[in-house]
């Protein structure tokens, strides 16, 4: 169990958090009525936004489920902060969920509420299952465990193999090697971007300074420390800025009908994203099928073997569940049994965080949209083990926007990347004082 001085870290009122993600008061259906596992049937509510989730949970509760009197009832939700209020909305009154499905940024934000259970004792030999970067995330750096790993986003290079090969290009593996290629394709096609950065969704740069080593949020005895503007950071942030000022790449957002055009036409030939790029260069740029390739993240030093997470959830089990060690037993299986994470990857399309799940069952085949790499799924995996540890902290969901405010406008202006993430950094600090968390400056 967490000490008592790391309890008063992740300390702060519900109501504060509600405040800060602009949350309002939603009504909620809580635990089940009923007793313990072990002494008779359990009923338990699973909130969730993956798509055929309770597909996935009717196989527990027709096979292990069945034999152990455990039935877990689907309950489908929205994710991201609109998630993360509810719950806090629900727990404040008593009435979250047993189970929830939890975005590794969010989890700090839930355990400071005490939404979330400890289930370290529950999970058994669990932990071997996982990469340790990625099991650190759902520890938030104590002995306790406040969830499962469930999906992952490890982050790869994706580039249009036909065109590389037209345009002469190398595949980059530094980062000093990307930069050069974006110029160089700028030389031979002016009318053409290698990528774009996009200031629209915060998790991509936050993987990229993962990769780069950044620590975001740090502890000091009971106090946090925010390294948002760290050196590590800084370096990724100068970096794009950079190169957005040059006009080496494109700055225009992700997600727009205008990117994906330019995906789709050729225009911007390659993409810094993560394994479920796949699915949305599917919809994004049907016409591009069986001409992009996947290669590792380009490196900051050729000896290095990193790469950032962009993505990813977890199953944790609430602290209003009234039987938690059968809640914990489902998030178990859910997320290492292989029956359960195939159907997860047919169902929902996730990529298993366990290591075993991501070369067997769904993965043994590329991607239909990468049919032109066989070995998707095993360079995938190999990747995956190289997830940089995170740090994520109470206040996410400010870093983020901020995120979105300051290097929007500094993309858009073509003007310091670096002050733009001072205001991110001050913006961070400046909340997390104001719900009254003790910061170490």
């Amino acid at each position: 169990m967490p000490n008592a001085k790391r309890r008063r870290l992740f300390r702060v009122t519900a109501a504060a958090v509600a405040a800060a993600l602009g949350g309002t008061a939603l009504a909620a259906c809580g635990s089940s009525d009923g007793s313990d596992a072990r002494s008779g049937p359990v009923s338990l509510t699973y909130w969730s936004w993956t798509p055929g989730m309770d597909k996935v949970a009717d196989l527990w509760n027709k096979g292990p489920g069945k034999s152990a009197q455990i039935t877990v009832t689907v309950k489908k939700q929205a994710s991201g902060d609109d998630l993360v209020t509810k719950i806090l909305t629900a727990h404040k009154a008593g009435k979250a969920p047993d189970l929830v499905q939890a975005e590794y940024q969010a989890l700090p934000t839930l355990v400071s509420n005490d939404a979330l259970a400890d289930i370290a004792g529950d999970v058994g030999e669990a932990r071997g299952k996982f990469a340790e970067g990625v099991w650190q995330q759902t520890t938030l750096g104590t002995d306790a465990l406040y969830a499962v790993p469930q999906d992952i986003g490890p982050m790869m290079f994706y580039y249009r193999e036909d065109l590389f090969k037209q345009y002469g290009l190398t595949v980059p593996t530094t980062w000093e090697q990307f930069a050069q290629t974006a110029r160089a394709l700028k030389k031979k096609a002016p009318d053409k971007d290698l990528t774009t950065f996009s200031a629209n969704d915060s998790g991509l740069f936050a993987g990229l300074a993962q990769q780069a080593g950044a620590k975001w949020w740090t502890t000091t005895g009971d106090k946090w420390k925010v390294g948002i503007h760290d050196a590590a950071t800084k370096k990724v942030a100068d970096f794009w800025g950079g190169l957005v000022k040059e006009g080496a790449v494109d700055d225009q957002p992700m997600y727009t009908p205008a990117w994906n055009k330019a995906l789709d036409t050729g225009k911007q030939i390659a993409w810094v994203s993560a394994v479920w790029a796949p699915g949305t260069l599917t919809t994004a740029a049907p016409d591009t099928k069986g001409k992009w390739a996947m290669a590792p993240l380009p490196q900051w030093s050729q000896s290095e073997n990193v790469t950032g997470s962009w993505g990813g959830s977890s199953t944790a089990v609430t602290t209003d569940s009234q039987h938690k060690a059968a809640a914990a037993k489902f998030a178990v299986w859910l997320n290492t049994d292989g029956t359960a994470l195939n159907a997860l990857a047919k169902e929902g399309g996730i990529y298993p965080a366990s290591t075993s799940a991501q070369l067997s069952g769904a993965f043994t085949t590329p991607p239909a949209f990468f049919s032109n790499q066989p070995d998707f799924y095993t360079k995938a995996a190999a990747i995956a083990k190289t997830t940089a540890p995170s740090a994520w902290g109470p206040n996410v969901n400010v870093a983020y926007t901020s995120f979105k405010d300051a290097f929007g406008a500094a993309a858009k202006n073509k003007s310091d990347f670096s002050a733009a993430l001072d205001t991110m950094h001050a913006a961070t600090v400046a909340d997390l004082k104001k719900n009254g968390f003790g910061v170490s400056e």
